[in-house]
């Protein structure tokens, strides 16, 4: 019977690795048949039987034992791949995310964040709905500008402007006329006429106090180099010195000024005085077809200077109703600073 066995075992050595493991399941179903062969041994040896019998009788065996192993090893075997794909489009939670589906059979704790979850999708989806009606409301109306009128900052704008048009004629909608030019110190929402009333008094109650920064002093504001913002605008920076410092300090005021009249005026953030000439926004359609600004286009302008303008004058302008016939904003309310060695009627 040894020999015969020897013969058996390097057909099962060639089974798969599961087909080892379906094999521990299977004893326990041929345990009938296993003390079959024992007491059909047993049988065979007290009635003197042959060995080659017991030989065909254990092969015999080892067949069934082959073809139940073979039986559930098919069963045992998972299936192809394109089978469990094709099983799973059939299921309905094909979509849903894998995490989330654990979440389905982890502890009722994470069932009730999922909902909160979902829940709280909703009340953002709310918020950023009230939140667009709210800015749309309190989008800014009205500024705070100081002017630019000094014919050299002006024209050499205008030279960098015709540069730039003659390199990308798209951009002529983009740039800023001449009597726009501004800085512009603070932005706010003004909702009705009451509200502007009580901005022109804040504007005019700020004086009092700039004129106690001035001291009698000029202000000279250099206008050096140009830079943008994310390609969107471009604008000639103020040269950083202590005239730039004081009008930094000018902005600070009068936010706090027009914030204790009850008016939000920008944010606590860090002013930082600029002069724009040109941005996509001017034009919607222009927006369409240019994506950003070409910063090569002013690159022989980077460091150059425009001129200085000295401060004289802020003024409360309207951003909607119609421009002045120079081109500059409509003013509801001026303040106007006398420059030494010189008489400035208001």
């Amino acid at each position: 019977m040894r020999p015969l066995l020897r013969r058996l075992l390097p057909a099962l050595r060639s089974a798969t690795a599961r087909a080892l493991l379906a094999r521990r399941a299977v004893p326990m179903a041929l345990r009938p048949a296993e003390g079959a062969e024992r007491a059909g041994g047993n049988a065979r040896s007290a009635a003197d039987g042959a060995p080659e019998l017991d030989g065909l009788e254990n092969i015999q065996q080892k067949k069934i034992f082959k073809e139940r192993k073979e039986i559930t090893q098919q069963k045992e075997e998972p299936c192809a791949a394109d089978s469990i794909d094709s099983l799973m489009a059939e299921m309905p939670f094909v979509d849903t995310d894998i995490e989330d589906e654990c979440a389905m059979h982890a502890t009722s704790e994470l069932s009730i964040k999922k909902k909160r979850k979902r829940t709280t999708g909703r009340e953002i989806e709310e918020g950023i709905e009230r939140k667009k009606k709210k800015n749309k409301q309190y989008q800014p109306n009205y500024f705070i500008s100081l002017p630019i009128t000094n014919p050299k900052i002006t024209g050499s704008i205008q030279a960098v402007q015709d540069a730039i048009i003659q390199k990308d004629q798209r951009l002529s909608k983009a740039m800023v006329r001449s009597g726009s030019l501004h800085v512009t110190m603070l932005v706010m929402h003004l909702s009705s006429e009451e509200e502007i009333s009580i901005a022109v008094g804040a504007l005019s109650d700020s004086k009092v106090f700039i004129d106690d920064l001035l001291k009698g002093k000029r202000v000279d504001l250099s206008f050096q180099g140009i830079d943008h913002f994310r390609n969107q605008v471009g604008f000639v920076n103020l040269a950083e010195n202590d005239h730039t410092t004081l009008l930094k300090e000018i902005a600070e005021t009068m936010r706090k000024i027009f914030e204790e009249k009850g008016i939000m005026a920008g944010e606590e953030r860090t002013f930082k005085p600029h002069l724009t000439f040109m941005k996509l926004s001017k034009s919607t359609e222009l927006r369409k077809q240019v994506k950003k600004i070409d910063s090569s286009l002013y690159e022989d302008f980077k460091n150059h200077y425009f001129g200085d303008e000295i401060l004289h004058r802020f003024d409360l302008c309207s951003m909607l109703k119609k421009k002045q016939p120079n081109g500059y904003y409509y003013c509801e309310s001026s303040i106007v600073f006398v420059k030494p060695g010189c008489q400035i009627e208001g």
